[in-house]
């Protein structure tokens, strides 16, 4: 069932007896901290929980430990209000929730491709005995689907069980660098739910967000399903996502074969409205804490179904997305006049800048980062690297100690006999290459995500190379 809100909802008086629902946020990672900043900002009284006690205390001191843009601010405003709280406390989080909504992280287990749980059990198990009254626990995390019914088993187990406390699942369809206008004006709402009085329940906890769309003349699509479906919707997105990227990475390797541009190539079927323009630049590949372990995790609950054969190419999918990783490191052999042997290529004596740490511009998200892949690799090549990215810095230095780090591009690129730019922050999409040609050694850049103006560069002396481009002299 598919509504489209503003509409007449079902009343369900909150549990605690508050005028509007109160919110727990478990888990203050990016997903639990930008949905608790913005439904605070929405007018809910909110409590944002965490275990790690240095992350909570930042955020109750103003300071969002990620970035995203606009949530300093948001954090700030809410705090001083009064609508926004944060804890380590459970037995607070129990006492104060009408609804609690999960949170935490499902990285890849290191144990293979699946999905680990163990945080989201160790939310529920720990919260549940401290429930004094009827609740909703809803799950925003990307879980295999079944989830949903495993934690009402949880629930059952170490809740009081004349408490009626029931499960929803809603999953949530964040975009690192837009997620706190993707949070307050969703494109759409997902109830996965089994009541009456859960739908309800979710109605009152998105109110704001309703109420902001019929002040901006805007309906907010809201599904109404059961658990499974909603448990899928988040990984079956993703993996759609995912595939559309790596077929046009595809594309790419046949234009570089054929000597046709993919940029054009995707240009032209774009306009079909059918397959339409987003997600079509070819480039390095995906990243981030999002779709790389979705499909992998998809693909093993798969295989757990019984129907593993279905999401076979979800594989090829993975396995396009890291050859283009490798594309930049012949790429750079290639334009460095180095040869590539069945080890890979000797970069020794050679100077490489990479200009972009994290995994996409307006982010410090180094999860999984294409950008950082090539950087390990180009490092176990010989080559002496220098990264810059404007604000995954102290991240990257963390992920990856052993290469060198600047404090700005000119910086980075001084000395440079060869420049890649592997995210597509504005800095690196608008820098001047007359300016940095006096800089490096050698005026030879790769673009690694096809943003650069490949005719102002080459007018200007550069060397250059694209992604499933044909080169231009």
């Amino acid at each position: 069932m598919t509504i489209a809100y503003p509409s007449t909802p079902p009343v369900v008086a909150p549990p605690s007896g508050a005028a509007r629902p109160r919110l727990t946020f478990l888990g203050t990672g990016y997903l639990g901290a930008t949905y608790a900043i913005c439904f605070a900002e929405l007018g809910y009284e909110v409590l944002g929980f965490d275990i790690d006690e240095a992350k909570i205390a930042k955020l109750a001191g103003g300071d969002v430990p990620i970035h995203e843009p606009g949530l300093d601010e948001l954090l700030r405003k809410n705090l001083s209000a009064g609508r926004l709280r944060f804890t380590t406390s459970y037995e607070e989080v129990g006492e104060f929730g009408d609804i609690h909504f999960i949170c935490v992280g499902t990285p890849q287990r290191p144990d293979g491709m699946a999905a680990d749980l163990s945080h989201v059990e160790s939310a529920v198990v720990n919260l549940a005995p401290h429930l004094s009254r009827k609740a909703l626990i809803v799950g925003k995390s990307t879980v295999p689907v079944g989830t949903a019914e495993w934690i009402e088993g949880l629930v059952e187990r170490h809740a009081a069980a004349d408490l009626g406390v029931e499960v929803a699942w809603s999953p949530e369809f964040l975009q690192e660098g837009v997620a706190v206008e993707d949070v307050l004006r969703p494109n759409r709402v997902i109830f996965g739910i089994k009541s009456e009085w859960a739908m309800g329940m979710l109605y009152a906890a998105h109110k704001g967000v309703f109420d902001l769309a019929l002040t901006e003349d805007r309906e907010v699509p809201v599904v109404v399903t059961d658990f499974a479906t909603a448990e899928l919707v988040k990984v079956a997105a993703n993996a759609f996502l995912a595939t559309k990227i790596s077929f046009i990475n595809a594309m790419a390797e046949v234009c570089e074969a054929a000597g046709a541009d993919v940029t054009q190539l995707a240009r032209s079927i774009g306009y079909d409205a059918r397959i339409g323009n987003k997600f079509l630049r070819a480039g390095v590949g995906f990243g981030g804490g999002c779709l790389p372990k979705d499909i992998r995790a998809f693909q093993a609950r798969a295989q757990e179904l019984g129907v593993g054969e279905a999401l076979r190419f979800l594989h090829e999918v993975d396995l396009i997305n890291q050859r283009r990783r490798q594309k930049i490191v012949q790429l750079s052999a290639e334009l460095l006049g180095r040869g590539y042997g069945p080890a890979g290529p000797d970069l020794g004596g050679t100077r490489i800048t990479v200009l972009g740490a994290t995994f996409k511009p307006n982010s410090d998200d180094v999860r999984d980062s294409p950008a950082l892949s090539v950087v390990r690799k180009l490092a176990r090549s010989g080559a002496e690297v220098t990264v810059y990215d404007p604000e995954g810095m102290d991240s990257a230095r963390n992920d990856v100690p052993d290469v060198s780090y600047a404090k700005t591009l000119t910086d980075a690129v001084t000395g440079a006999d060869l420049v890649c730019v592997l995210t597509e922050w504005e800095e690196f999409r608008n820098a001047d290459p007359a300016s940095l040609a006096p800089l490096v050694a050698a005026k030879k850049v790769i673009d690694g995500r096809n943003c650069l103006d490949q005719s102002v560069w080459v007018a200007g002396g550069w060397e250059y190379r694209g992604m499933g481009r044909p080169v231009v002299s």
